[in-house]
């Protein structure tokens, strides 16, 4: 159990600090640091806080000693405590999410998404030391770059039809929901390779670009294993 987690007035706090004139508007925003966080707790490989604190805080990191910089980085560190406790627990973490408008109907999951394959990139090549189970992550990902639109720019570079506007927001939306979800999932599958475990498929595994089983004449994924089934 942590012993000292942050209170809904230490987020507060915390997002006030980090818009201080002594980080020069070159921190990086709450949701952001939560996803990056979230992406280093699940990671293959420790990320020591003097690799991911410089990312975070950027000029503010020159003045270290600073009694603004000292708290955040106090706060930092709570958090990053509090994203270990809770995923390690098998707790769902609920995503930061800032509005993309004044009515609060749209939500940026896109920058969150995009922070957490930062996140993902500070422990080294996530693929390479997932090893054999490189294509299970990949497909765990998935959902993270459909969200931060990776995905659907690399299809449209290889030639490949992506999904109806309508099927789109569709998807996005089950991913959106299922983000906590997604989160979790891709911290068992880190933990699973550490304690030796192995992924586990019911069903004989068909290739992203093989012909989906279930007849449908797509490809599998762009059917069943498409981003709404990944997580």
């Amino acid at each position: 159990m942590n012993a000292n987690p942050l209170t809904d007035a230490d987020l507060d706090r915390l997002e006030q600090l980090l818009e201080d004139d002594v980080f020069q508007e070159d921190s990086m925003r709450l949701d952001e640091i939560q996803a990056i966080l979230c992406a280093i707790v699940s990671g293959p490989e420790p990320v020591l806080p003097s690799v991911w604190l410089p990312d975070v805080l950027g000029k503010g990191m020159e003045n270290a000693s600073h009694p603004v910089v000292a708290e955040c980085m106090e706060l930092l560190m709570r958090l990053n405590n509090d994203i270990a406790a809770a995923l390690l627990a098998d707790e769902t973490v609920a995503p930061v999410l800032y509005p993309l408008d004044e009515n609060g109907e749209e939500y940026d999951y896109a920058a969150w998404a995009d922070s957490y394959v930062y996140g993902a990139g500070l422990a080294g090549d996530w693929f390479e030391l997932a090893g054999k189970h490189a294509e299970d992550l990949s497909e765990l990902l998935e959902p993270m770059f459909m969200l931060n639109g990776m995905l659907k720019e690399d299809v449209e570079k290889s030639g490949e039809r992506w999904f109806a506007p309508a099927e789109e927001a569709r998807l996005v939306a089950d991913i959106e929901e299922n983000l906590p979800v997604i989160i979790q999932t891709l911290y068992n599958f880190w933990r699973n390779k550490r304690s030796g475990g192995t992924v586990r498929h019911e069903e004989p595994k068909s290739g992203r670009n093989d012909p989906c089983p279930c007849g449908s004449g797509r490809k599998f994924k762009q059917c069943c294993g498409s981003p709404e089934k990944l997580n």
